[in-house]
């Protein structure tokens, strides 16, 4: 039998392996990060399909969707209107929709409202799926030489020095690799407060991944800030890239560690969270989390 014909009028939608429900699916999509060629069959496929597609912009993902012929309603997601929208969106899910989620660019959820969509769909009893593909942060990790086994993303560091400050030094204990976006007017200044902050270790910049202008530079914190504020600000989606602690650095302070975690973890989930990162054994970390948490012995 041969196979149905395909028309720009109306495509022939293909079955999907999609989980099962009474409701509608969201479909967490990933787009390319620069060379549109990235883009997947079953990203392709599930944005047809879908009934509606959710983005941050409408305007660029409208640009990514006439590229490919595709007509589809799209419906703005973003942090400023994520509040009044998601309950819109889950109305048309409960009805049986499918909404494709998608960013700008790569991955849906990284740096954007999208987990709290994911997390009020599955509340609601919605199916659930995602169609993975381009990510900034794991292009720019697996290029950068970095050690890639263990490794932290943490989006944009705060604007204020004082709070940029702060979290830097929040994770300068932990034996990660450290991502952080960035732009290019900071990135300079940014650079020399990491390499201020978490001594001199090895980094790398990477910008414009996958585009014709691709650039990966690699060397020391201080070397990195010194270059940027000669040359000046660099153009496009930057990613900084921080080695782990080197072995010549201070040893980890396992009690800071024990007590930011205890902020917001009960003391076995803290312990078993600090001794991964310190890579000390389990039962002594847990031994001092009780103390510092008041439930055991402190030190003399």
């Amino acid at each position: 039998m041969p196979e149905p014909s395909e028309s720009s009028e109306g495509r022939q939608r293909q079955p999907q392996s999609f989980p099962t429900s009474k409701a509608g699916l969201l479909a967490l999509v990933a787009t390319p990060i620069g060379n549109l060629g990235d883009i997947g069959a079953r990203a392709l496929q599930t944005l047809r399909d879908a009934d509606l597609i959710a983005c941050e912009d409408t305007r660029v993902t409208g640009n990514l969707l006439s590229k490919f012929e595709i007509r589809r309603p799209t419906l703005p997601y973003h942090d400023h209107n994520a509040e009044a929208m998601r309950p819109k969106l889950i109305t048309r899910l409960l009805e049986g929709e499918t909404v494709a989620l998608v960013s700008d660019a790569g991955m849906p959820l990284i740096s954007d409202p999208g987990y709290k969509l994911v997390r009020a769909a599955t509340e609601a009893g919605i199916a659930v799926t995602v169609i993975p593909g381009p990510s900034a942060p794991l292009a720019a990790l697996v290029l950068s030489g970095l050690p890639s086994d263990r490794f932290l993303f943490a989006g944009f560091l705060p604007l204020k020095d004082g709070a940029r400050r702060e979290i830097l030094q929040e994770l300068k204990g932990l034996r990660s690799t450290l991502l952080f976006f960035e732009t290019g007017p900071r990135l300079a200044d940014s650079l020399a407060i990491c390499a201020e902050v978490l001594g001199e270790r090895p980094a790398a910049v990477a910008r414009e991944l996958t585009k014709l202008y691709e650039e990966v530079r690699r060397d020391t914190l201080g070397a990195l800030a010194q270059h940027y504020a000669e040359s000046g600000a660099p153009k496009g989606e930057i990613v900084v890239v921080i080695g782990p602690p080197l072995p010549s650095e201070t040893e980890y302070d396992v009690d800071a560690a024990l007590e930011t975690a205890l902020h917001s973890m009960g003391v076995k989930e803290a312990a078993a969270a600090v001794a991964v990162a310190s890579g000390k054994p389990r039962r002594e970390i847990y031994a001092r989390a009780l103390a510092l948490s008041g439930r055991g012995p402190r030190k003399p």
